[in-house]
């Protein structure tokens, strides 16, 4: 008889056993791999070598009596940890900043990853004199690189301390101006300066060098706006590389001017037919009345094209493309001056009022439109209010507009001869007849024309002045 057993042979292994302890032992080990895989991550997320980067916004390498040192230091990785700033001397190094920065605990690095810094510097106040230096800049992270103590940037800049404003010698005289008019200044400065010019009042007129034979001396084109009478002060300003300013007073004479009153009336013939060409151009709501719109018109867009004239006029050529007095538009009645306020009238009601920065001159319908005299095309498209326009640069910041074209036979960058064809006059923009609307511009301000049609005028102000400063 054989005799069956449920007992295990002595020495056997039980299979099902083997799989539970198998299991058991990955039980334990899956939460230390886990957890040796997460220190292993933050390990060399944490051992990132990537260096801070640093950033020295100077404008020039110049540093004068008072300002900030501008700079920017970044580290998306670990966070910044500290910052050193020093200027080094003549052997001394002077510490301008030492900033600790906070961190977020042992596995997150540092709580800042960016920060623009604005550093207060005055050389004289830390006893330091003019001459060449040298910036030198750390920045260090919270990266565990080094033995923890992270990653470094070290770089350096040589600069210049310049605690010495610009002097100032104004070479031409008298300056004798009307309200209303212009004139020029001519200057000698001691050194280089990216930023110079004449304010008259708080209106500032751009100096230029390169016209005279010695590069030191700069002229300015300024004007006297209609509104700024005999009191109105007059600076000639200079900036130098390290930012250094002089202010010099200018001797001058402002002779007061009295300008027309004058009343317009607005018909509703005038509104049907000029203002449906408006309405895109000042988004007139839909239903808006013609005189609603012409409102618009009268105050909004002008204020606008006033704004696009003042961006094309911002720049202009340091020479002069003109010779002489200025043409006007040939067998042409004046229609109306420079500076004449206008009250507009609607049905008896005073509805607006405006300045007109131009002289109006009509002769026969579509008549030939020459330039007033020598100079380079810098625009030559539809100007709102003004209609097609051209201008011209003249170079020093003197320009001449025309405007209310009915057709435009220039390009922009065409240099122009004096008395050469531009266009036609016509009834563009806002005009209640065909004719040209002339004007003179000292970069953002218009002037009286008027003056520039006198070569006698033109003499005493502007090329005597010019002339005894180009003599030997």
């Amino acid at each position: 008889m054989v005799r069956r057993s449920n007992e295990k042979v002595k020495g056997g292994a039980n299979p099902l056993n083997a799989k539970n302890n198998t299991f058991r032992l990955g039980i334990l080990i899956l939460p230390v791999l886990i957890l040796v895989g997460v220190a292993g991550f933050f390990l060399f997320k944490r051992m990132e070598g990537t260096p801070p980067a640093v950033t020295l916004a100077l404008a020039t390498p110049s540093l004068g009596a008072s300002q900030n040192i501008p700079l920017t230091v970044a580290d998306p990785k670990s966070g910044i940890r500290k910052v050193t700033v020093a200027l080094v001397k003549d052997g001394q190094e002077i510490v301008l900043l030492d900033k600790t920065f906070a961190s977020a605990g042992i596995l997150s690095g540092g709580v800042t990853r960016e920060e623009r810094l604005e550093i207060p510097f005055e050389p004289k106040s830390k006893g330091i004199g003019d001459g060449k230096a040298m910036l030198r800049m750390k920045v260090r992270d919270y990266s565990w690189r080094r033995w923890g103590n992270g990653n470094l940037t070290e770089q350096e800049q040589e600069v210049m301390i310049d605690t010495r404003p610009p002097s100032i010698e104004v070479l031409s005289k008298p300056h004798y101006f009307a309200q209303g008019g212009a004139g020029v200044v001519i200057y000698k400065l001691s050194e280089m300066c990216p930023k110079s010019g004449v304010l008259v009042g708080d209106e500032f007129y751009p100096g230029q060098a390169g016209f005279f034979k010695d590069a030191a001396i700069y002229m300015t084109m300024v004007a006297i706006d209609w509104q700024q009478g005999p009191n109105t002060p007059m600076h000639v300003i200079a900036t130098d590389l390290a930012g250094n300013q002089t202010r010099s007073g200018i001797s001058h004479l402002i002779n007061p001017r009295t300008f027309k009153r004058d009343q317009i009336e607005v018909s509703d013939n005038f509104l049907e037919w000029k203002m449906p060409e408006f309405v895109q151009q000042v988004n007139a709501a839909p239903g808006a009345s013609n005189l609603d719109i012409f409102l618009k018109v009268n105050g909004e867009l002008r204020r606008a094209n006033y704004d696009v004239l003042k961006k094309v006029l911002s720049k202009s050529d340091a020479q002069i493309y003109w010779k002489g007095e200025f043409l006007r538009l040939p067998d042409a009645a004046p229609r109306a001056g420079f500076a004449d306020t206008r009250a507009y009238m609607y049905q008896g009601k005073k509805i607006d009022e405006q300045t007109h920065m131009g002289v109006d001159l009509a002769s026969l319908e579509q008549s030939p439109v020459p330039a007033g005299n020598s100079g380079k095309v810098v625009f030559a498209e539809n100007l709102g209010i003004y209609g097609l326009t051209v201008i011209i640069d003249h170079g020093m910041g003197l320009f001449s507009t025309y405007s209310h074209l009915s057709h435009i036979g220039v390009t922009v960058g065409q240099m122009l001869a004096k008395g050469e064809i531009l266009g036609k006059t016509g009834t563009t923009g806002l005009a209640g007849g065909d004719h040209l609307h002339y004007g003179i511009m000292i970069y953002h301000t218009f002037v009286n024309p008027l003056a520039w049609w006198d070569p006698q005028w033109i003499k005493n102000n502007i090329t005597s002045k010019i002339d005894a400063l180009n003599q030997p």
